[in-house]
């Protein structure tokens, strides 16, 4: 007699962009009940994408969906081209009706509401609710971040904003550059980082290096994103990371209140996956009161897992 085996279907997706091959791969497994978590973190390393999610039912009632996100190394409590991405694969299934104004799905770190603009065919664009940005005290070592990033002092210190973590429901440690040259160049040097983090008195952190130099595109900040810990090398699109930014521009004034709700970070163009990640921070009297990320994704394929 044959085992038995099931089938778990999945839509694969490209996302914070509007074409196929570039933005951050994701894979969305629409229906995740009889799944252990084992089960979920090896088949999200089997998948191999920066990250993988699985929808599961409602666990409370100011939710709609659960919703479970796995790098190839980590689950994660929260991340940005995940939740967009799985509205987009929700909207292709019909599991979400068109035209519905929004969802609430139950992430790790609690409901986390995504709104919805609908062309007439599909869904256009989804924004991601994250919480407000928490801030860590500036690090007073620039040259080490440099160091750790393999380039010059002057690369860091010539911008002069500090190096700092910042979070949204996921920390970041924010490494601003004075130029997408530098972006580009930077490689992470793995024990340099190690040290840099161990003098700060850091636990292990994912790195976003940035520039606000402009370029011939719209994009207020060029941008790049290192997580060898939860087994990605480099990120194409970090929306989790996007909102903390957005916080971190606007409380430095890179980004002037009036502006603030129409920022873009362009990631992933050093990796051949460009990937345009909106954010909008809303300000009042001075201070951040919301704090959105948002973006496209297009459908790159469909399949079925077999166990």
């Amino acid at each position: 007699m044959l085992p038995r085996v099931r089938s778990y279907r999945y839509i694969h997706l490209d996302v914070f962009t509007d074409r196929p091959f570039s933005g951050n791969q994701l894979a969305v497994f629409l229906d995740g009940r009889g799944l252990s978590t084992d089960t979920m973190q090896a088949i999200a390393k089997e998948m191999n994408f920066s990250e993988t999610t699985f929808v599961l039912p409602s666990e409370r009632n100011d939710t709609d969906f659960r919703v479970r996100i796995f790098t190839p190394a980590a689950e994660l409590p929260m991340a940005g081209h995940p939740t967009i991405g799985t509205a987009f694969a929700l909207a292709r299934s019909g599991t979400i009706d068109h035209g519905r104004d929004r969802v609430v799905f139950g992430l790790g770190t609690g409901p986390t509401p995504v709104a919805f603009t609908w062309s007439e065919e599909a869904l256009a664009f989804a924004w991601m609710t994250q919480g407000l940005p928490e801030f860590g005290p500036p690090i007073p070592d620039p040259a080490a971040a440099a160091a750790a990033l393999r380039l010059p002092s002057a690369a860091v210190s010539g911008t002069g904003l500090p190096v700092q973590t910042v979070s949204c429901g996921l920390p970041y440690l924010y490494i601003p550059l004075a130029t997408r040259r530098a972006v580009d160049s930077a490689s992470l040097d793995a024990e340099a980082y190690e040290r840099f983090l161990r003098a700060a008195d850091l636990q292990d952190l994912p790195v976003f290096l940035f520039s606000s130099e402009t370029g011939g595109d719209k994009a207020t900040v060029y941008s790049r994103m290192f997580a060898p810990a939860f087994g990605i090398a480099e990120d194409p699109a970090t929306g989790s990371a996007s909102g903390p930014l957005g916080g971190y521009l606007v409380r430095h004034r890179v980004v002037p209140p009036e502006r603030a709700g129409a920022m873009l970070s362009l990631q992933g163009v050093k990796m051949g996956r460009p990937s345009q990640i909106h954010i909008a921070i809303g300000v009042k009297n001075g201070e951040i009161v919301d704090v959105r990320i948002g973006g496209q994704a297009v459908i790159a394929g469909e399949g079925n897992l077999y166990l």
